[in-house]
C-alpha cells in the first residue's frame, strides 16, 4: 500500500494542515468546530452496539460462568494497582519539578464562571450517583444515552440471559454475530472520514485558543506530557515485558488508533479499533468485551497522572502550603472522583473540579487556570488512558492463559527469542 493511502498518515497531515490554519487563520479554524465534532459523533454513533454485540457473543459463548466472574476480579485488581501507581507517579513528579511554583496567574476572571459550573457538573458525580447512572431508563435508553457503563450492564445481563435460554438461544447469537459485522462495516466507513475531523478539530483548537495560550502553563504540559511518555515506556513497558511482549511493538500495533485518538482529542473513538487490535492479538472476545468497554471508565491511566499533578500545580501556584499527609489524602480522593466522572464529557476537567471540592484548602477557582490549556492537556489524557486499557486486555488475556507470550509476539510481528 502506498504512503499515502495509510490512514495514520492522512490523519497527521491532517493535524499538520489544522494547526497551521488555526495559527494562521484563527477566524476560520474556529468555524471548523463542526468537522471534528461531527466526525466523533459519527463513532460515537456505532460503538454503543459494537459493545452490545462484542461482550454479548462473547460471554454467552462461554459454558465456565465461574471463569468470567475470575476474568472480572482480576480486571479490576488490575486497574486498581495501575490507576494508582499513576496517582503516585504524578504525584511524585509535579513536587520533583514545582512548575507552580513562582506562577504568574493569567487573567482569568472571564473563566471563572465556567469553572464554578464544572465544578457543580462534578458534584453530581458522587459514588451513589455513578451506581445509579449505570442503571438505565430503559433497555433502549442504553443505546440512545451512549453511557457506556449502561450499555455494559445491558450486554452483561443480554448474555446471561442468553447463556440460560442453552440451545434456543443460539439463533439470536448467530444473529448478534452477523449485527457485529454489520456495525464494524459501518465503523470501516466511518473512519475513512478521520482525516477530516483531526483537521478540524486541530483547526479549531489552535483558532480558539492559540498557540501563545500555552506559555504561562508551559511548564504544567511539558511535566505532564514527560510523566505521562515515563508512565508509558516505564510503568506499562514493564507489565509488557512481564507479560511477555514489547511495548514499543504494541504501540506500532495500534498506531491508527494512537493517530485518530490524537487527532480527535478522544480516546472513545479509537475504543471500536483497539477492541479488533485486542483480538487480533489473540484475546478472547469475552474478555475484550469485558475488559476495554470497563477499562474506559475504571483504567484512566492518563487521567489520574492529570489529576495529581493538575491539583498540586494548583496548590503551588497560589501558595497553597500542603504537607505529604495531605497529599496522599488528595491520592486516595482522586482515586475515588476518577470513577465518578466516568461517562462525563470533559471528565478529564470535570474530575479535577470534583477533587478540588473534597480538598477545601486549594481554592475552587483556581481551577479556571487551566481552562485555556485543556483542551492541549486532554489529548494526552486520551492517549495515554487507550494505551493503558489496550495493555491491561493484553495482560489478563494472558494471566487467563488464552494467548501465550510467544502468540501476542507473533502476532505482533516481533521475532521469536
Amino acid at each position: 500500500m502506498r504512503w499515502y493511502r495509510l490512514l495514520y498518515v492522512q490523519v497527521l497531515i491532517a493535524v499538520a494542515v489544522g494547526i497551521t490554519l488555526g495559527h494562521f487563520m484563527p477566524g476560520v479554524g474556529e468555524k471548523l468546530k463542526p468537522l471534528g465534532d461531527g466526525f466523533v459523533k459519527l463513532v460515537k454513533m456505532v460503538i454503543a452496539p459494537i459493545v452490545f454485540c462484542t461482550v454479548v457473543h462473547g460471554i454467552a459463548s462461554m459454558n465456565d460462568l465461574k471463569r468470567l466472574g475470575r476474568v472480572g476480579l482480576r480486571t479490576l485488581l488490575y486497574f486498581e494497582v495501575v490507576s494508582t501507581i499513576a496517582l503516585a507517579v504524578g504525584l511524585v513528579v509535579v513536587n520533583l519539578f514545582e512548575p507552580g511554583v513562582g506562577f504568574q496567574a493569567p487573567e482569568v476572571a472571564q473563566h471563572v464562571e465556567q469553572a464554578k459550573q464544572h465544578a457543580e457538573k462534578a458534584a453530581g458525580t458522587q459514588a451513589g450517583s455513578l451506581l445509579l447512572g449505570m442503571i438505565p431508563d430503559s433497555f433502549v435508553g442504553a443505546f440512545a444515552g451512549g453511557e457506556l457503563l449502561q450499555v455494559l450492564l445491558v450486554s452483561l445481563l443480554s448474555a446471561f440471559a442468553l447463556g440460560r435460554m442453552g440451545d434456543r438461544g443460539q439463533a439470536i447469537l448467530r444473529g448478534i454475530d452477523r449485527a457485529q459485522e454489520f456495525f464494524f462495516s459501518i465503523l470501516g466507513l466511518v473512519v475513512k472520514l478521520a482525516p477530516i475531523g483531526a483537521f478540524g478539530a486541530m483547526a479549531f483548537t489552535v483558532g480558539k485558543y492559540g498557540i501563545q495560550a500555552l506559555e504561562n502553563l508551559l511548564g504544567l504540559m511539558v511535566c505532564f506530557y514527560l510523566t505521562a511518555f515515563v508512565f508509558v515506556v516505564g510503568v506499562l513497558g514493564l507489565i509488557a515485558r512481564v507479560a511477555g511482549f514489547s511495548i514499543l511493538k504494541y504501540l506500532y500495533h495500534i498506531r491508527d488508533e494512537l493517530i485518530l485518538t490524537l487527532g480527535t482529542s478522544s480516546s472513545e473513538t479509537a475504543l471500536p479499533g483497539l477492541m479488533a487490535k485486542s483480538r487480533a492479538l489473540g484475546c478472547h472476545p469475552s474478555t475484550v468485551g469485558l475488559v476495554v468497554p470497563t477499562g474506559y471508565s475504571f483504567n484512566l491511566d492518563g487521567t489520574n497522572i492529570y489529576l495529581c499533578m493538575a491539583a498540586i500545580f494548583l496548590a503551588q501556584a497560589t501558595n497553597t502550603p500542603m504537607t505529604w499527609g495531605q497529599q496522599l489524602g488528595l491520592l486516595f480522593v482522586a482515586m475515588l472522583t476518577s470513577k465518578g466522572a466516568s461517562g462525563v464529557t470533559g471528565s478529564g476537567f470535570v474530575t479535577l473540579a470534583a477533587t478540588l471540592q473534597a480538598v477545601p484548602s486549594i481554592p475552587p477557582e483556581s481551577v479556571a487556570y487551566l481552562i485555556g490549556i485543556d483542551r492541549f492537556m486532554s489529548e494526552c489524557r486520551a492517549l495515554t488512558n487507550m494505551i493503558g486499557n489496550g495493555v491491561a486486555t493484553v495482560v489478563v488475556s494472558r494471566w487467563e492463559g488464552e494467548v501465550t507470550a510467544e502468540e501476542v509476539r507473533r502476532n505482533l510481528g516481533e521475532h521469536p527469542d
